[in-house]
């Protein structure tokens, strides 16, 4: 069974036979007094050729834009499955800052061409994954963002079946769904490793995540250390959303194994910054007790005292880039490479 026999017909394919965008022919559905009758006329001509789901719109469109009554449930649920605008936005972790702003520039791309995000938190969790995942057959969203990248092969191929745009980023596997804007994790924390060595420092720890992109930050780290002859002296893992309240606790946890440390490095900035607030109630000087690092670059990393050394991700980039790629696609354009690589840089502060 091929994939068009799998799916039902989706809106890209009305627009490819009709010779129009998606837009239009979303437009042409919902207000149709706003698209010309020759279009109107194709448009129409290519949903009964494709079969795509009829709905309230489309009777209207034959109509030439006067509603008509649904008169059984049928028709009604016929009606709800209208072409969609929305682009489901699945961020990571809702309170780390890096991802709204993606989000907030994808969608200063997407809206003015007549798209809006709809976003929600999978909060590291495949549990809560999958059951978006599911859900989207019955949204029918447009396009579909996430700020990370899609594991379990299972959801890939849930993705692949719906037949609409689908955006991964945070990452820079060679096998994205479908189009990637993302970064290499693991020469992220290789910058941060090969920086602690320079600065001599010998007993480091590593505060991130256990899984996914996580577990490439720790690879690079060990070997920017391993350059200078070092290895970490403590891993310490934090799954889930991570803050600062995650961060007090990991450094809390890191100062009372007893062994001194010289440096840590937090795979982000939410924890990085929590752990400096842990350093100073216990009256430690950083660095000169002891140095941070986190992964990201937020805000606030640079208004600390002392500011926050850090990997710099441009995550407003990511979304403007994520939101062209995503309006090319809807547009019915398909670009020869849809990766695109963001370069990452070190930040160097006062906090090590």
């Amino acid at each position: 069974m091929t994939d068009s026999e799998k799916r039902p017909p989706r809106i890209d394919e009305v627009a490819r036979i009709a010779g129009v965008s998606p837009i239009t022919v979303s437009r042409a559905l919902r207000q149709p007094e706003k698209v010309a009758e020759d279009k109107r006329r194709r448009i129409q001509a290519a949903i009964e050729q494709t079969g795509y789901a009829p709905n309230q719109d489309a009777i209207r469109l034959r109509s030439g834009g006067r509603p008509a009554a649904v008169t059984s449930a049928g028709a009604a649920a016929e009606a709800e499955a209208a072409p969609s605008t929305l682009v489901a936005a699945f961020v990571s972790n809702i309170a780390n800052p890096q991802f709204s702003r993606a989000v907030r520039a994808c969608a200063d791309v997407l809206e003015p061409a007549g798209y809006r995000l709809m976003m929600g938190e999978t909060a590291y969790s495949y549990a809560r994954e999958t059951a978006m995942i599911g859900s989207l057959r019955e949204l029918r969203p447009a396009a579909v963002l996430f700020t990370g990248v899609i594991e379990l092969e299972e959801n890939r191929e849930a993705l692949r079946s719906l037949g609409v745009p689908v955006m991964e980023t945070w990452a820079y596997p060679q096998d994205p769904i479908d189009m990637l804007v993302g970064f290499s994790n693991f020469d992220g924390g290789r910058l941060v490793g090969e920086h602690f060595g320079e600065r001599g420092y010998r007993r480091i720890a590593y505060v991130g995540r256990g899984g996914g992109r996580g577990v490439l930050r720790l690879q690079g780290f060990k070997e920017g250390l391993a350059k200078h002859g070092l290895r970490p002296a403590a891993e310490l893992p934090v799954d889930g959303p991570a803050g600062l309240a995650e961060g007090r606790r990991a450094m809390a946890a890191l100062l009372d194994q007893g062994e001194p440390l010289d440096a840590a490095f937090f795979g982000n900035d939410l924890l990085a910054i929590g752990a400096l607030s842990e350093a100073r109630r216990r009256g430690l000087a950083v660095p000169g007790d002891l140095a941070v690092a986190g992964f990201g670059d937020i805000e606030l990393s640079e208004a600390l005292e002392p500011g926050l050394t850090t990997v710099r991700i441009d995550s407003d980039d990511i979304g403007r880039r994520a939101g062209r790629m995503l309006l090319a696609r809807l547009g019915g354009e398909r670009p020869e490479r849809g990766i695109e690589l963001v370069e990452l840089s070190l930040v160097v502060r006062a906090s090590g």
